[in-house]
């Protein structure tokens, strides 16, 4: 299996300076990173390691459920997928942590009711490799079929 890479090149202080992310791999861009807007409800046209993960995972989920359904018998025309990574205080550690992700999914699947795609949300959320990888950190799942 491949192994991809993303590089960042930083300048400065963590609350003067910002950065650049390259998505290495595939070469389809470069986007800028601060910490100040990362922290800010409006990210003011940057990017953050929370929206880079909600995207994987977005990614890798849809996938995933597009597996499972099929598994199921079913045929999946369309899904749509949404995760939402929250970044906040560690009240433990100190500094921040990721302190929950939300899945929302909706299908548009043949032969398959509400039940059996519930289901395999759930089965989806809980063999996606990203969901694996973040398993410190809690996620929920809002699944409906379309």
């Amino acid at each position: 299996m491949p192994t991809r890479t993303a590089r960042t090149a930083w300048n400065g202080s963590l609350q003067e300076g910002s950065g650049q992310v390259e998505l290495t791999s595939s070469k389809v861009g470069t986007y800028e990173v601060s910490f100040p807007k990362r922290a800010a409800d409006d990210a003011g046209g940057t990017t953050s390691p929370e929206e880079l993960i909600a995207a994987a995972h977005s990614a890798c989920y849809a996938m995933q459920l597009s597996n499972v359904i099929a598994e199921a018998g079913g045929t999946p025309q369309s899904l749509d997928v949404k995760a939402e990574v929250s970044l906040g205080p560690d009240k433990d550690n100190g500094g921040f942590k990721l302190t929950g992700i939300t899945i929302t999914v909706e299908g548009e699947v043949d032969g398959l009711d509400e039940a059996g795609f519930t289901k395999a949300a759930e089965a989806a959320k809980t063999g996606c490799p990203v969901s694996k990888a973040l398993t410190g950190v809690e996620i929920s799942l809002k699944a409906s079929l379309a």
